[in-house]
């Protein structure tokens, strides 16, 4: 799988609803994960809530989002991260190197709880990135 450069909506707690609509508009197949599903919060609260959600339509437009957890500020409108995702470990760790320089790391790059390599930063502009490397330890 080649590297992937797609947008990712964070919502408060309608991330589910948002991306059946836009399922809706743009068709294709959509997938959802919940925080309770990969134990990501101990607040009973956000069990339901989504931790990530892709969807994929025609002609390779990818779209994804997830629900922002409790204890993370929310602001619309500055909902908007930018994901690199893929398998190439050496390619999206030389990424996120460079991403980082000069930023902050909201979660450092490593092994997440679904089995891949998983890391948030804010960059020198203010530019939230998420950098997902698919199978790597």
């Amino acid at each position: 799988m080649p590297t992937r450069l797609n947008p990712y909506i964070g919502f408060r707690d309608n991330a589910k609803e948002a991306m059946e609509f836009y399922q809706s508009v743009f068709g294709g197949d959509l997938t959802r994960s919940t925080f309770a599903e990969y134990q990501v919060s101990d607040d009973p609260a956000e069990q339901d809530k989504t931790m990530h959600s892709q969807l994929e339509a025609a002609g390779g437009m990818v779209l994804m989002a997830a629900d922002t957890p409790n204890t993370m500020e929310y602001q619309a409108g500055g909902n908007v991260s930018v994901s690199l995702s893929g398998e190439d470990e050496d390619e999206l760790r030389g990424y996120w190197n460079k991403l980082v320089e000069g930023g902050t790391a909201a979660m450092p790059l490593e092994k997440a709880p679904w089995g891949d390599s998983f890391g948030m930063c804010v960059d020198k502009f203010g530019v939230t990135w998420m950098v997902n490397i698919a199978g790597a330890a």
